[in-house]
């Protein structure tokens, strides 16, 4: 019988790429759900009507003690893998503060994901993830830890890492790192454990190891990769590619940029197998081969979108700045505005379908090259897609930008995630009007200092050709959509 219904649950990381998943399982199944994140505005769009969500910050105590109250499960799904400065001091300190706030609200069971791997292994990123889960242990709270391996599923980190490399690289040169042994676990799998974690009975707190039923190397997921995608790869090993090159290598080609490929090389390099058999004896999970779990992450990827991405996830973008206290210099914009004889829903479909695959209307050429100007930087890039090729949700992902607001057929504000030495937005407005509707964009940008003046003023000329051109392609974009709808 379950205990759980009547009872609360709370659910950190919903953003991201396991922890969106695990929302929808969990709002199916019918949970008293409450959300915690950073910014509920962009999480509300994605949740039901019935679950609650609440603001706080685990990196800031003050912020969980509300939150926690009632709370009987919580789920702990939080990582600084995006994060510029240590990481491993980050994710220290929410472990801590998310500890001390539950078990003074008197949480029965914190379910935490972590990694699989060694105690003693040489990866930080491993480490880490071992060591929040001692720090959740060490208080009064029932703690659940499931390690896994890699994670296969459309829109996953690894997964999008495998995908690239091989659709895009008929002949691969590889480092050492493919060789290592890992089992791999498909993400619907990941979520039946996660889920079924909720009434598993427990006389203390455990540590369950979890993992599909194959012991591979990443040259092993490619390669089955490649023969489900009918394709032929040329894999050639190279033994002196570093763990630097191996990351940057990554950037150019996947998805990844180079700071998070160089903490991902940092752990899938060493083994991460499961050596325990007591997932089994608590669950009755049945975790799929890898070729099921590859054909399934297919399906779901041939189909419109991905229902999560890793890099929609806030962690993963680039660390997000604290501005308190900052001193920006006066507010720079460039707007232009342009009337049409059409309804404002018209005129908002090319604006919502911008990025990604379809470009940026203008110069996409000049797009690329400062995306990978950023990515050398440290940023995001453009290789980050978006999540649907038509509609925009708020907190998506869409190349170097992050959604911030969506009004669907009135408004698209986007906020910059690239390198800049200030912060910036792009936001497009339809304003119905007599006969038709205004469409206007508006580039933003706050400078730091002299730097950021510098930087604005220094390439004006190359941003106002870059945005007169992609006004005037949105424009004729709107036209061309108008036009097949007479036909």
């Amino acid at each position: 019988m379950n205990t759980i219904d009547k009872n609360r649950v709370l659910l950190t990381g919903a953003s991201g790429y396991v922890g969106g998943r695990l929302l929808l399982a969990l709002e199916a199944r019918g949970e008293k759900l409450r959300c915690l994140t950073r910014r509920p505005d962009e999480l509300r769009a994605r949740v039901a009507a019935s679950t609650e969500v609440c603001a706080g910050d685990v990196l800031r105590s003050e912020t969980l003690a509300e939150v926690m109250q009632g709370v009987d499960v919580a789920y702990y799904m939080v990582h600084s893998m995006g994060a510029e400065s240590d990481f491993s001091e980050q994710d220290r300190l929410a472990a801590e503060n998310f500890a001390r706030a539950a078990e003074k609200a008197g949480v029965r069971r914190i379910i935490y994901l972590g990694g699989l791997g060694e105690d003693d292994v040489e990866s930080a990123h491993l480490r880490s993830r071992h060591e929040v889960g001692r720090i959740l242990r060490a208080s009064q709270v029932e703690v659940l830890e499931l390690r896994a391996s890699i994670i296969i599923g459309s829109g996953s980190l690894s997964f999008e890492m495998i995908r690239s490399l091989v659709n895009k690289l008929p002949v691969m040169v590889t480092p050492r790192w493919v060789y290592s042994l890992a089992q791999p676990i498909s993400i619907e799998d990941v979520i039946a454990y996660l889920v079924e974690a909720l009434d598993v009975e427990l006389a203390d707190s455990e540590i369950v190891e979890i993992g599909g039923v194959s012991q591979v190397g990443y040259l092993d997921i490619m390669t089955e990769y490649a023969r489900q995608r009918g394709l032929r790869r040329l894999i050639i090993p190279l033994p002196v590619l570093s763990t630097w090159l191996s990351s940057l290598w990554l950037g150019l080609v996947t998805p990844l940029y180079a700071r998070v490929g160089r903490k991902l090389i940092d752990s899938v390099r060493h083994d991460t197998l499961v050596h325990s058999s007591r997932a089994q004896e608590l669950f009755s999970v049945h975790p799929m081969s890898l070729s099921e779990a590859i054909a399934r992450a297919l399906a779901n990827e041939d189909s419109a979108f991905a229902q999560t991405r890793w890099c929609d996830a806030l962690s993963s973008a680039v660390e997000e700045k604290n501005w308190g206290g900052v001193k920006f210099g006066s507010r720079l914009v460039d707007s232009r505005s342009q009337q049409l004889s059409c309804a404002a829903g018209a005129a908002f479909a090319p604006i919502e379908g911008i990025g990604g695959d379809k470009g940026w209307y203008y110069g996409n050429g000049l797009w690329r090259l400062r995306g990978f100007v950023d990515l050398l930087l440290g940023g995001p890039g453009l290789r980050r897609g978006r999540r649907d090729p038509e509609h925009l949700l708020p907190g998506d992902a869409l190349d170097f930008w992050r959604v911030e607001q969506v009004e669907p057929g009135q408004l698209l504000r986007l906020r910059a995630e690239m390198k800049l030495p200030g912060r910036a937005w792009l936001q497009f407005e339809v304003e119905e009007g007599d006969g038709g509707c205004v469409v206007r964009q508006t580039a933003l940008f706050d400078p730091v200092g002299l730097a950021g003046l510098l930087y604005w003023y220094g390439i004006y000329p190359l941003h106002a050709l870059i945005f007169r051109g992609m006004f005037r392609g949105i424009i004729r974009a709107i036209g061309e959509d108008l036009k097949k709808d007479r036909r």
